[in-house]
């Protein structure tokens, strides 16, 4: 198998898994009233819209202009990401697909010669190979919240997403 073919597979599972991802995260939220999409446990934790305030500005600040600028843009105000609330599941799933839209059509937009080139991400050097999984990493921890708060949200009433426990 030549480099091309592995980067191109490579391109194939990542697009992948990431739209497994947005989608696992998509059915959480769904299960979620509306009233709850603000809901934390205590003043230290972060909501199910915090981390999609987060995530978004993520997403827009590290794939717009991917080759071009520093993946942490001068305009983001990241602290404001954790602070807020959103009015509405209508305002939450357009702050969602804004960020998603963004580095989907990013990621898309790459092929296997791109996974050798340098980006930067905080003034420091990365291979895009190396920025693609560090954002893999960072955006299935916030999915895995996004799911677990749901879950603790709906209690009896979560419909798995995966693969039910045996119920006797």
């Amino acid at each position: 198998m030549s480099a091309n073919d592995i980067g191109t597979e490579y391109f194939r599972v990542v697009n992948d898994k990431f739209a497994e991802l947005k989608r696992s995260a998509e059915k959480a939220i769904a299960q979620v009233p509306d009233d709850k999409l603000n809901w934390s446990l205590n003043k230290d934790s972060n909501s199910i819209a915090v981390i999609v305030h987060h995530m978004s500005g993520n997403m827009i600040s590290r794939w717009t202009n991917f080759f071009d600028s520093d993946g942490e843009k001068e305009g983001r105000d990241r602290d404001s990401e954790f602070e807020g609330t959103v009015a509405s599941r209508e305002e939450l799933l357009d702050i969602w697909n804004r960020g998603w839209g963004v580095f989907l059509q990013a990621l898309g937009s790459l092929g296997s010669d791109d996974l050798m080139r340098t980006v930067y991400i905080r003034e420091k050097p990365h291979s895009v190979l190396e920025a693609i999984e560090r954002q893999m990493s960072h955006y299935s921890s916030h999915i895995g919240q996004i799911i677990y708060i749901a879950k603790q949200i709906q209690s009896d009433a979560w419909e798995t997403l995966t693969i039910p426990r045996r119920k006797n």
